[in-house]
């Protein structure tokens, strides 16, 4: 049986996830976790397209 979510919530948990990930390991390389969460969560390609955009937009501000 599939879960019922609401529409974005896997990418809520994907974006969540990466940043976890992240603070659990500040030095790794952002895009194999990207890359993984898209799979993990099995996100739509505009929801990818906006995960890659989002972390790349968040690591160009620090």
């Amino acid at each position: 049986m599939h879960d019922v979510l609401p529409e974005g919530e896997d990418l809520r948990r994907a974006v969540k996830w990466v940043s976890s990930g992240l603070q659990d390991s500040p030095g790794q390389p952002v895009q194999p976790l990207v890359q993984e969460a898209i799979f993990k969560f099995d996100l739509s390609p505009k929801d990818a397209e906006f995960l890659v955009d989002f972390f790349r937009r968040r690591k160009e501000e620090a």
